[in-house]
């Protein structure tokens, strides 16, 4: 009972720096704040506390898009893989099951064929009537019982077949999750690194051409603090939807983290990268948008880009670094534009 109180006090004291936490650092106040400030105070998960570590100690803010970013990073994909290996579990068991039952099955099978064997061996000269009526009640009787067991057999294969669809369509759903950021659909930082791996290995051994975009939302942090949370979610939901509505064969498009998305451009040259990039800033452009809860008219959204394109030695972490390269400079000549990585040489 002592060490029960000594928990749940631990736990209490935990809350309350939590909140204390979310207080100073002037984070919002919804669940998923708790939850990540709660995984970085109890050192549940090392590599969230290293990076919500590195934010605190460049200035302190830790806002909404640090959050989001956070937890669907760490604590979202954890769940989904806890949830996927249940599932996974689960379809092992049955599939357990189902084996026993068929095993057992045939077992039953070969007990009846020896039994009619045996009856076929013994059977009664044709004039003894009354052992004849025996050996056919015998015969119907073992014949019966194999016909019952057969028929519960194939309704637990059925209802086995049944589960095992369901739970294999519950973790294809877990996978899809797991790779999708939940707030705007797309692909999630997850998929992106996943993705651009297997991208670089084809440009690598094949001399396939690969390109990267980094886009970033301009001004969104004001945006966030004008307007609110809820606006800022739109912001990024008009972002993901124009860029999906201009997706090429292939692409693959990401939130990369907080207001910045990636598009992987596989047997894309840099020139045709930036093209891409640019139609998507021009038709978010034509687009206002509209504060849904007041039908307030909050004008354009607009974007920078940094385009790199694979070059020989490269490896994901370098052309993800030029890429970035080429957005910081966007932004540093007035945002609203796209910047390849050839501006980084003049």
């Amino acid at each position: 009972m002592t060490n029960v109180v000594a928990q749940r006090i631990d736990q209490d004291d935990l809350a309350d720096r939590v909140v204390a936490a979310m207080r100073l650092h002037r984070s919002p106040s919804y669940p998923r704040t708790f939850e990540v400030w709660y995984a970085h105070l109890s050192g549940t998960i090392p590599a969230l506390s290293a990076e919500l570590q590195q934010v605190l100690d460049g200035g302190g803010f830790v806002g909404a898009t640090v959050i989001d970013g956070l937890y669907n990073r760490y604590l979202a994909t954890e769940r989904l893989a806890q949830e996927a290996n249940r599932t996974s579990s689960q379809i092992l068991e049955e599939i357990a099951g189902l084996t026993r039952q068929i095993n057992e099955a045939v077992d039953a099978s070969e007990l009846y064929h020896s039994e009619i064997s045996a009856l076929s061996e013994q059977g009664p000269a044709s004039a003894d009537r009354t052992m004849l009526r025996k050996w056919v009640e015998t015969l119907v009787l073992s014949t019966r019982s194999e016909v019952a067991r057969k028929a519960t057999l194939e309704s637990k294969l059925r209802d086995s077949a049944r589960e095992i669809s369901h739970l294999r369509d519950a973790l294809e759903t877990s996978r899809i999750e797991a790779q999708t950021d939940a707030l705007t659909g797309l692909a999630n930082r997850r998929h992106f690194e996943e993705r651009l791996q297997a991208c670089f290995e084809v440009a690598t051994s094949d001399g396939i051409p690969l390109t990267l975009v980094i886009a970033d939302v301009d001004y969104f942090k004001r945006f966030n603090d004008d307007h609110g949370h809820a606006t800022g979610d739109q912001v990024l939901r008009l972002v993901a939807h124009t860029m999906t509505e201009h997706m090429v064969d292939r692409a693959v498009i990401t939130r990369f983290g907080g207001e910045e998305f990636a598009i992987i451009l596989p047997d894309t040259n840099l020139n045709d990268g930036k093209l891409y990039a640019e139609s998507v800033r021009q038709a978010l452009l034509k687009r206002e948008l509209i504060k849904r809860s007041t039908n307030e008219k909050l004008g354009r959204i607009t974007i920078s880009s940094g385009v790199a394109a694979y070059k020989l030695g490269d490896t994901p972490t370098s052309l993800i670094e030029r890429a970035d390269q080429a957005l910081l400079a966007a932004k540093r000549t007035g945002r609203n534009r796209t910047v390849t990585q050839d501006a980084l040489t003049r």
